[in-house]
């Protein structure tokens, strides 16, 4: 059985989508009730109990198991759970909720002996909003950079894992820096960026579809891994017509480049995924 934390969010819905269509059994926790569940439910239906993960006694529960909801082996757990952006919260709340929920699943997951565990970090670690233009692109696992509490609790939850890892060196933990993610309703908004590059320059541009977050989160359950690993997730593509090189001299005029750019290539690199994980986007937006 594979634990989703956070399960009813956007890339959650996408997660337990992708794993139980693979043949994965699959249990949600959330606070709030997945859309579309029956009651009674269909076989069909994300099994799904309400949990409050900044709670530790109810993630350990929870982990422990949940009558017939939650039994038998716990092959891994994949923590999105979470305050999922800045703003949404007052900066301290965030920081509290993000910092204390990813601990508790950590440390739950240590207890239980659950060593696979695969998170949510955030593309705000490389910079985001990049108030100085960013470090270089394209970014990539490198680079550190933190402009808010929410990306401080992010990069605080990689070095969190690092040290949970060195504990024990059997355990996997792998945090995926998931860019602005999109459902394929939001494809509609694309055209409206096209006419100010600073509309999403924010974060340079890019995205990942739902169901390619959902990919790269399948494909690091089933890594063949030990230790904390971490990777860039996003599509391969921008969401812009109009190319790097002309955006970036516009909007961060000077920014180095490691090499040479695809003229709408991904802002934050892949290669690593691509490299380690066999992740292969599916769902780049195409232009007509």
């Amino acid at each position: 059985m594979i634990i989703v934390t956070g399960g009813s969010g956007k890339v959650g819905r996408a997660c337990v989508k992708d794993l139980m269509e693979r043949g994965y059994k699959v249990a949600s926790v959330d606070m709030t009730r997945p859309a579309g569940l029956s009651n009674p439910p269909k076989p069909t239906d994300v099994v799904f109990s309400r949990l409050d993960i900044t709670d530790f006694g109810q993630v350990m529960a929870a982990f422990s198991g949940i009558n017939e909801r939650v039994s038998g082996k716990i092959d891994g757990i994949v923590h999105l759970g979470a305050i999922a952006s800045p703003g949404e919260a007052a900066d301290h709340i965030i920081f509290d909720v993000n910092m204390k929920s990813t601990y508790n699943v950590f440390e739950a997951a240590r207890r239980l002996g659950i060593r696979n565990v695969v998170w949510a970090s955030s593309e705000t670690v490389y910079g985001v909003p990049y108030p100085k233009g960013p470090e270089y692109v394209p970014v990539d696992e490198e680079i550190v950079t933190c402009e808010w509490s929410y990306s401080l609790s992010k990069l605080l939850g990689e070095k969190m894992a690092e040290q949970y890892c060195r504990w024990d060196p059997e355990t996997k933990i792998i945090g995926l820096r998931l860019s602005n993610v999109q459902e394929p309703q939001d494809y509609a908004n694309f055209e409206s960026y096209q006419a100010d590059a600073r509309t999403r320059h924010f974060n340079l541009w890019t995205y990942i579809d739902a169901r390619d977050a959902a990919q790269a989160i399948r494909l690091s359950l089933e890594a063949r891994l030990t230790g904390c690993h971490v990777f860039g997730i996003a599509n391969s593509n921008s969401l812009m017509r109009r190319p790097n090189d002309e955006l970036l001299d516009e909007v961060f005029p000077g920014t180095p480049r490691k090499r040479r750019l695809e003229p709408n290539e991904s802002l934050i690199s892949i290669d690593k995924a691509r490299r380690v994980l066999g992740y292969n986007p599916e769902y780049d937006y195409r232009f007509e």
